[in-house]
């Protein structure tokens, strides 16, 4: 018999409560399918099951709120059969005795009781940051004329809509960057670090009410920048309507805070555990600059900064790491490929 339980969708996240069942007891479900939302302190998630096999018993009622670990569900595992009555049990009962395939059958909270939620969210998990990550902090100037310039020659021409940003030039270079710094990519947890195979980075989304999320786009490194531009395009799209998937929530190695919009210099982040650093990026500002061969340009340059932990790496790590993040800024060309992550 399989345990379907209530994963853990952040690290500010003790508890959900369910607000719907997609599925019910008898059905045939898939790896990846979405069979329940579930409520946080920050939105309603969709998620997902991570095995094959046949509904069992659903366990929680909807409106419940259980911790973090509960068993939601069971399900019997392709060709096993139930050692019980051959009719599958029935399902708790649901609020209003709605049938279990309701999109939606518990209430949200309200406005102001979500943005009290998140706020405390938040707090709760910076403070569990600040508290037990050793944070060290670095910046860097990188300067942007060549990256721009290609940009502009690689959007002449296109419909607006399949333009690309900057953004998807810096997200990729992060991921390509960390290619030779692992260190910085991955996971601290009871006491020891994890490594991470590929870069699932977390991408901070300002929420149109207030509050913040910070889903992945999964497998940066491998993604030409046409793909990139369309996930993050649909991820900001579905975190500001709420519909997220529990799949990028829980599992981003990395995250990067861009606050080129705001005109705002430098943002130095703080570390989303269990994750080991965070990339900021400014905004992109016009500054006198002085060439290689001593004459003195205007050029437009952008501050990245870097926050990461101490347990797991040092500022020499990286210094190195910032320091190949501007030179792959220089080759934009280079980064609009799908080459496979090598740690």
């Amino acid at each position: 018999m399989i345990e379907f339980k209530l994963p853990s969708l952040g690290a500010d996240m003790t508890e959900g409560k369910l607000l719907a069942w997609h599925v019910q007891p008898g059905d045939r479900v898939q790896r990846g399918q979405v069979v329940a939302v579930v409520d946080t302190s920050k939105a309603a998630i969709d998620v997902e099951i991570w095995q094959d096999g046949v509904v069992q018993e659903l366990l929680v009622p909807v409106g419940d709120k259980v911790p973090v670990g509960t068993v939601l569900a069971t399900l019997l595992a392709p060709g096993e059969v139930p050692a019980a009555a051959p009719a599958m049990p029935k399902a708790p009962a649901t609020p209003g005795d709605q049938a279990p395939t309701i999109a939606v059958q518990a209430q949200v909270p309200a406005a102001p009781d979500r943005q009290k939620e998140i706020r405390q969210a938040i707090a709760a998990a910076m403070s569990r940051s600040k508290r037990d990550i050793p944070h060290y902090y670095l910046a860097e100037t990188i300067p942007l004329q060549v990256a721009l310039d290609w940009l502009q020659q690689r959007n002449a021409g296109r419909p607006i809509a399949e333009r690309l940003l900057p953004a998807v030039l810096l997200f990729k270079a992060v991921a390509v960057a960390l290619k030779n710094r692992p260190e910085l990519n991955g996971f601290y947890a009871d006491g020891q670090f994890r490594p991470s195979a590929a870069v699932h980075a977390g991408v901070a989304i300002s929420l149109r009410g207030g509050g913040l999320v910070a889903p992945a786009i999964h497998d940066v490194q491998r993604k030409p920048l046409d793909q990139l531009m369309r996930d993050l395009a649909d991820l900001v799209r579905r975190a500001r309507a709420g519909s997220l998937r529990s799949s990028e929530m829980s599992d981003p190695t990395i995250t990067i805070t861009n606050l080129g919009d705001q005109a705002i210099e430098s943002v130095f982040g703080v570390i989303y555990p269990p994750q080991v650093a965070l990339v900021g990026f400014g905004g992109i500002a016009t500054r006198p600059w002085v060439r290689d061969d001593g004459g003195v340009c205007a050029m437009p340059v952008l501050c990245a900064t870097l926050a990461a932990d101490h347990r797991v790496s040092d500022g020499h790590q990286g210094a190195l790491f910032l320091a190949e993040l501007r030179a792959l800024l220089q080759q934009p060309q280079a980064l609009d490929c799908c080459e496979e992550f090598v740690a």
